[in-house]
């Protein structure tokens, strides 16, 4: 079995997928945060592609950085200064080669995840 990793972005305020959404992917090695791609979601609120593909599978500590703010502010949320969720950062570790996916249920005041299927 290969591993890979995806996401899927659900706006739960406005009961919809988060279209046009970026997100980093990060490589945690200690102290080190190493950048390696960064995605849009699409009009489901996924990415075109795999976050992270099988050919490039590595267990280990990773981060996934959501751009809420920059996508509130583009479906039109009103903005406070400075606006309560902006930077989204999920850290996880993936132990073993399976399909791990890594969702985010977004509001403009609150956020969860989980390990998904």
């Amino acid at each position: 079995m290969t591993g890979y990793l995806t996401t899927h972005v659900l706006d739960t305020a406005r009961g919809c997928p988060a279209e046009g959404l970026k997100i980093d992917l990060y490589k945690i090695d200690g102290e080190s945060r190493t950048h390696l791609k960064t995605l849009v979601t699409n009009d489901d609120g996924r990415t075109d592609e795999q976050i992270l593909p099988a050919e490039k599978f590595e267990t280990g500590t990773y981060e996934l950085v959501f751009h809420a703010g920059d996508y509130l502010t583009a479906t039109g949320t009103p903005p406070e200064e400075p606006r309560f969720l902006d930077v989204v950062p999920l850290r996880f570790g993936m132990s073993e080669a399976s399909h791990y996916h890594v969702p985010l249920l977004l509001s403009p005041f609150g956020y969860s995840t989980y390990r998904g299927s």
